[in-house]
């Protein structure tokens, strides 16, 4: 059965196991040993060789079910954005409520409470009222650009999806996401003698400074759509007068219709100058996660739920994506930031609530045991 002392043991061992996304033999350390659990625990496992050079994919699903019988998918990610040796100036430890560590947070305190309430349905013997199958990915945290396939492909054959993103402002679910799409802009203008020849050249700074001003100006804080240029690289010497420049560019929309007519908007610049070409690459990534009447249906399952063991559950819509936009885009009931509650994802300061960690695991288990 659950028990926070021997979570908290084995989410200690899960984070001592670095797992930067671009380091597949690292992914595939902690994916040997959530395998190994697994078969230990008579839990069936199909591995899925990574592709991209990520690390590999694992299925794990109850020992009952028919390939294609609908059923409860459970998405988790093993993946994290701490490079390797993150541990040394960042180990894990408690003070207090508190436990800190690399990926702690976002997300493997999620995917263990998730893993450990799955354990407990098979060792208690009989079955769920649908079968469950947990999905562990790799490459999450870039994007899930590997993974998406199998997600859809799992999503496909599921009633339900519970995602183990972790919990916001003070243990809030996940019950809307926006859509996210990503950009690369591109500018050649014509280099020159700053001193001797300015006239000649034609800047391609300039011409990013003025499609920057462009691009920031879609922002619109009241439709919830933001656009954001992230990363400038330009120029070459300060006498010189550049010719080239790229920007990378964050869009993000809470809904298909604002963000289909925001990714034609951005993807339609032109260059302000004639004697410059400006080429935009890119596109959508994350479809966008809407909050439909089954997901209301399910939220409120387990909102009560969760009344029984204890606590309010209370949701939010986030700017943030995750593989739960996949999965919602494909009108399948979707709950997500059902992971621990924390705070400090993606820093060294990522932590967190040890008391968290009971009640939100029975949530799990319960709702793995009712829904039907």
């Amino acid at each position: 059965m659950l028990c926070e002392d021997t979570l908290l043991r084995e989410l200690r061992d899960w984070v001592g196991i670095e797992t930067p996304t671009t380091d597949a033999r690292a992914v595939n350390r902690l994916v040997d040993r959530i395998e190994g659990d697994a078969v230990s625990s008579g839990l069936r496992v199909k591995r899925i060789a990574g592709g991209r050079n990520y690390g590999d994919h694992l299925l794990v699903e109850t020992p009952w079910g028919e390939a294609e019988e609908p059923g409860i998918l459970v998405l988790s990610h093993t993946d994290t954005v701490h490079p390797t040796g993150t541990l040394t100036g960042f180990p894990f430890r408690i003070e207090g409520d508190t436990a800190f560590g690399p990926g702690i947070y976002d997300m493997k305190g999620g995917a263990l409470l998730a893993f450990a309430a799955f354990r407990d349905c098979a060792a208690a013997g009989g079955r769920t009222p649908l079968p469950i199958r947990q999905l562990f990915v790799s490459d999450e945290e870039e994007g899930s650009l590997d993974s998406r396939p199998l997600i859809e492909a799992e999503a496909r054959r599921a009633k339900f999806v519970l995602v183990t993103e972790p919990a916001r402002e003070g243990g809030r679910i996940v019950t809307a996401r926006k859509a996210t799409a990503r950009f690369e802009l591109t500018i050649r203008g014509r280099p020159a003698h700053s001193g001797t020849r300015h006239q000649d050249g034609r800047s391609a700074i300039r011409e990013l400074a003025r499609q920057i001003l462009e691009l920031e100006s879609i922002t619109d804080y009241e439709s919830g759509v933001t656009v954001n240029v992230g990363i400038v690289e330009a120029g070459t010497r300060a006498n010189v007068v550049p010719a080239f420049a790229r920007a990378e560019i964050d869009m993000r929309a809470p809904d298909s219709e604002s963000c289909d007519k925001t990714v034609a908007r951005i993807l339609a610049l032109r260059a302000h100058d004639p004697d410059v070409t400006v080429e935009v690459t890119g596109g959508l990534n994350r479809p966008a996660y809407e909050k439909t009447q089954d997901i209301e249906k399910l939220f409120s399952h387990a909102g009560r739920l969760a009344s029984e063991i204890g606590f309010e559950l209370r949701d939010l819509m986030t700017g943030g994506g995750s593989d739960g936009n996949f999965t919602a885009a494909l009108g399948v009931a979707t709950l997500d930031g059902l992971g621990v509650d924390g705070r400090g994802a993606h820093t060294l300061e990522e932590q967190i609530v040890i008391s968290s960690l009971m009640p939100r695991g029975r949530l799990l288990l319960r709702l793995m045991q009712t829904l039907s």
